[in-house]
């Protein structure tokens, strides 16, 4: 029922959602289309919903070393990207507290802008 209530929120907004059709973001949290996954092109995103965080561990990426925990759907268990805990390099730290979410994976839903 809970899930249910958040997808209704979102109804008439342009958001990302999830094969599954759980919504994940919207898209006035996308912060950057210019980032890199693990199975390509990703967007690093202020904030989620219906996304579970799996364990924290430390992980060299293209930028450096980071702690950040890979994200998993609530409703059917695809791992979508993965949540910014630390970086290490001080010009890495604005992604602190954000998450990247692989493209491949995502859904663009209701009516998106193309300016964006």
């Amino acid at each position: 029922m809970a899930a249910q209530q958040v997808e209704l929120a979102y109804e008439d907004h342009p958001s990302f959602t999830c094969h599954c059709s759980a919504v994940i973001a919207l898209q006035d949290e996308l912060v950057s289309k210019a980032f890199s996954g693990r199975d390509g092109r990703g967007y690093l995103v202020y904030s989620t919903s219906n996304l579970r965080m799996g364990k924290k561990e430390d992980r060299r990426l293209m930028t450096g070393v980071h702690t950040v925990a890979d994200v998993y759907c609530i409703g059917c268990n695809a791992r979508m990207g993965w949540y910014y805990v630390k970086a290490a390099e001080l010009s890495q730290k604005y992604k602190e507290g954000k998450y990247l979410l692989e493209r491949e994976k995502l859904i663009k839903e209701n009516g998106w802008k193309l300016n964006i």
